[in-house]
């Protein structure tokens, strides 16, 4: 018997998303890696051993580079489904240490990939998600594969509501009652999209839930595109364009550029964009309990959002939020096998 097929399966709620893959585990660590993978071999080889940020796996006969490269675009509609996204989220549970274990996880889809807009599930979709993570995943070293043999698939910002509902401490779990049947809006700014929920008496209300495609990405996308064409660039590497949005300069040809203002106005047009969508789900907000704020755009645009809503709040640790619901949904809510 190897030691994926072990008994005391490890079970972790699993947020891979398009630009973050995250991780939470019952021991209440947080795991967090970019979604950046490609295809091919690394093509690098590290002078210290324990210095190496590129690992390869092999899926489905394809082979993959994962960690410090210039990955592959994952803003793409297959993404979820994709030997690409099953790299990345092997490597991701090898950082959580459980290399050679079984997992149970739950992962999730965007609202609008998840739900038809009458409210019925994307069964083919779900099932597809479903399918797609456990199928096997090779490293191309002498490390053992971690192996999820039981996955269950939920919407994104649903996710974060349970997070919001289901309290964990040392004497146990709670269920908070008093959040149960208040009307609450999920904004979860993510990479690609931006999920809208709204949950009252535990039902989702779908006519002002959905999806939005856009998010951090957009911001990155639109600088790299910027910068490209302001210096006449083919190319230019996923580090130099991080280096450029968190700087708001960047180095090339041995000397430092000013980009904020191109920044500033990436952020700007993201934002209003977001503006506009979350007012239109939700009005003024009125006769909502609270407004969630959650995902990794809620703390990257903090400055930007803080003041939208009167009754608005900011999941702690918000950018795993969703993965941590995903455990919890995991662990009390849905039926994991023994």
């Amino acid at each position: 018997m190897t030691d994926s097929e072990t008994p005391n399966p490890i079970s972790i709620g699993l947020d891979d998303g398009y630009a973050f893959t995250k991780v939470a585990l019952s021991d209440g660590r947080l795991i967090a890696i970019p979604s950046q993978a490609r295809i091919g071999r690394a093509n690098v080889t590290w002078l210290n051993g324990s210095e190496q940020r590129v690992f390869e796996y092999e899926t489905d006969d394809t082979l993959f580079a994962v960690g410090e490269v210039d990955g592959e675009p994952t803003h793409f509609d297959g993404y979820p489904f994709s030997g690409l996204n099953r790299a990345i989220v092997q490597h991701a549970l090898h950082k959580a240490g459980l290399a050679g274990r079984s997992v149970h996880a739950v992962s999730g889809l965007p609202v609008s990939s998840f739900y038809l807009k009458d409210g019925s599930q994307r069964l083919e979709v779900v099932e597809r998600k479903r399918e797609s993570l456990k199928q096997g995943v090779r490293p191309i070293d002498d490390r053992q594969p971690a192996a999820i043999s039981f996955h269950e698939v939920i919407p994104e910002a649903l996710a974060a509501w349970y997070d919001h509902i289901i309290s964990e401490a040392s004497g146990g779990v709670q269920l908070e009652a008093e959040r149960l049947g208040e009307p609450v809006a999920v904004v979860d700014i993510g990479g690609r999209t931006t999920d809208f929920v709204v949950v009252a008496d535990q039902a989702v209300r779908h006519n002002s839930s959905g999806s939005l495609r856009c998010g951090l990405l957009d911001v990155k996308r639109q600088v790299a595109d910027g910068i490209r064409g302001r210096f006449d660039l083919e190319e230019l590497s996923e580090r130099a364009t991080e280096d450029a949005i968190r700087n708001g300069s960047v180095r090339l040809f041995g000397k430092t550029h000013d980009v904020a203002d191109q920044v500033r106005d990436a952020r700007r047009q993201l934002v209003e964009r977001l503006h506009a969508e979350t007012q239109r789900q939700h009005g003024r907000g009125a006769e909502l309990e609270r407004i969630l704020f959650v995902g990794g755009g809620a703390v990257a645009l903090a400055d930007d959002i803080g003041d939208w809503f009167p009754n608005q709040t900011v999941a702690p640790h918000p950018a795993f939020a969703n993965a941590r619901g995903m455990l919890k949904y995991l662990r009390y809510v849905c039926q994991e096998p023994a």
